[in-house]
């Protein structure tokens, strides 16, 4: 067993892989699983180089922010090694990157700024730099940052010489995005393996390398506008509108052999038969890569060995293209095989059992009214710590600033020092009915978790708690949305 003494130091190193059921005949195919990383991509490493390279230059100082442009993976990186190490976070993405990224981002303590869709790669960057400059906050810059592509010659580099040899690969195949992987990488393997061919993918509407056309620059050799062969496509996480100062130091140096295109169609349906054929997990960028693979595999002489990048995982793409036909419900076969083994358990539900008789008594009454009146100013709400309409509440409670105090009656600190039973009972007379969560702003009974919601979509909350002097923010949002993601609760439709 490997003991690691942080969190950091279990980045690098990951498989490869070969593939049996993908690979054409006479052909070794293997991928090299960059979600193996600690955050489940080959981010991870640019992250920490850069951050590392900067706390040694003395750029980065202790407890300065830290922001960086990113589709997703590098902001990821960065989360998880600024988390380690202590530094604030602010990422800027485009709003049309996956939902999943903002979630993990911000569950990992990031600021997450979305900039608009139409202002592209170049417009996150332009964002970035601008609140760095403003902020005086540390700018990564990865699509220039030599850290980035220095750590690659440090770690992934070396992975691919030690695990395949000298000249032990004919291809290499990876796409770019900050341009780090291809640079580190490619330059060691000019080196150590010159008989190895680089090969890099492109969506096919996007070949900007492909092209031939150079980068448009402004005078301080920054991109100021979109490549001229850039269209949008569905591979999140490469090709940017631009390309990168690492990725044209790649080019300008020889140290790409060919460009080849994919489809945004041909990424998914790879990255689909690798789960299903392979069992490997990957996103549409793997996808692309393995297409791309695949392609120049048909080339290949017998016995060649082609070593694939794969970026990162599928899980943070549950939002996107590449699982807009997996259904959350049964198909028509799973519905037959469930009807076919039903016989094995019970026709019906058992009946619920009849709910002990509970003999409320004034100490439980008296509890609850001292609760609903003793703390004025706020809000009160009896919940249960597990309920999600509770935390759909509470979410709601956060979003609008409105204080108030949750009485958990399920917790177990509340069950050793209180009789629960005759709690809820004495809550049940006061409220009208035994449901959890029953909700009161200063004596008047609000409701419950439904009732709240609603209130809050039609203004009804906001004016009722100015009422009573409880703060309450006038943030223009959907209380509805708050609900859990299974409750199909559509917004009532306006009379």
């Amino acid at each position: 067993m490997t003991v690691h003494h942080s969190i950091l130091d279990a980045i690098g190193n990951t498989p490869a892989v070969r593939l049996h059921r993908l690979a054409p005949p006479g052909v070794e195919l293997f991928v090299k699983l960059e979600a193996a990383n600690p955050m489940g991509s080959v981010k991870d490493r640019l992250a920490l180089g850069i951050i590392e390279a900067a706390e040694k230059s003395g750029e980065l100082k202790p407890g300065q922010t830290v922001i960086e442009a990113t589709s997703g993976n590098t902001g990821l990186g960065l989360a998880l090694v600024c988390a380690a190490k202590g530094y604030p976070l602010v990422v800027v993405m485009a709003e049309n990157f996956s939902l999943e990224r903002r979630k993990m981002l911000r569950f990992l303590g990031a600021r997450v700024v979305l900039s608009p869709p139409w202002a592209k790669g170049s417009g996150m960057l332009a964002v970035a730099a601008r609140l760095a400059r403003d902020n005086g906050w540390f700018l990564c810059r990865q699509f220039d940052n030599e850290a980035g592509a220095d750590i690659h010659s440090r770690t992934t580099a070396a992975e691919i010489v030690r695990d395949f040899g000298p000249n032990g690969l004919s291809h290499w195949v990876t796409g770019f995005g900050s341009g780090g992987t291809l640079k580190g990488v490619a330059r060691v393997l000019r080196e150590k393996s010159p008989a190895t061919k680089i090969v890099v993918f492109e969506p096919d509407n996007a070949a900007l390398v492909g092209s031939g056309v150079a980068q448009p620059l402004d005078a301080k050799g920054e991109p100021t506008k979109s490549h001229p062969a850039f269209h949008p496509h569905p591979i999140q996480g490469v090709v940017p509108d631009f390309i990168s100062k690492l990725t044209r130091d790649a080019v300008a140096g020889g140290m790409v052999d060919r460009t080849i295109g994919v489809s945004g169609a041909e990424a998914i349906e790879i990255a689909i038969r690798l789960a299903r054929e392979e069992a490997i997990f990957c996103g549409i960028s793997g996808g692309a890569t393995v297409a791309a693979a695949l392609k120049a595999a048909r080339d290949a002489a017998p016995g060649s060995k082609i070593l694939a990048m794969l970026p990162d995982t599928g899980e943070r793409y549950l939002s996107t293209p590449l699982f807009a036909d997996i259904s959350l419900d049964m198909n028509a076969e799973e519905q037959a095989l469930l009807d076919s083994a039903m016989p094995a358990i019970a026709a019906a539900p058992p009946p619920a059992p009849e709910p002990a008789t509970v003999v409320v008594d004034e100490d439980a009454r008296r509890f609850v009214a001292d609760a609903i009146a003793g703390h004025p100013g706020k809000v009160v709400m009896f919940a249960m710590s597990w309920c999600e309409f509770c935390w759909a509440v509470r979410k709601l409670f956060a979003a609008l600033d409105i204080p108030f105090v949750s009485i958990d009656i399920d917790t177990t600190d509340f069950r050793e020092a209180n009789d629960v039973p005759k709690i809820r009972a004495a809550l049940a007379e006061v409220a009208g009915g035994p449901t959890i969560p029953q909700i009161y702003a200063d004596g008047t009974h609000l409701g419950g978790s439904m009732d709240i919601i609603a209130a809050a979509d039609s203004g009804g909350l906001q004016k009722l708690l100015a009422e009573k002097g409880i703060p309450c923010g006038d943030a223009k949002l959907d209380p509805y949305g708050f609900l859990p993601n299974w409750v199909k609760q559509p917004k009532p439709l306006a009379a």
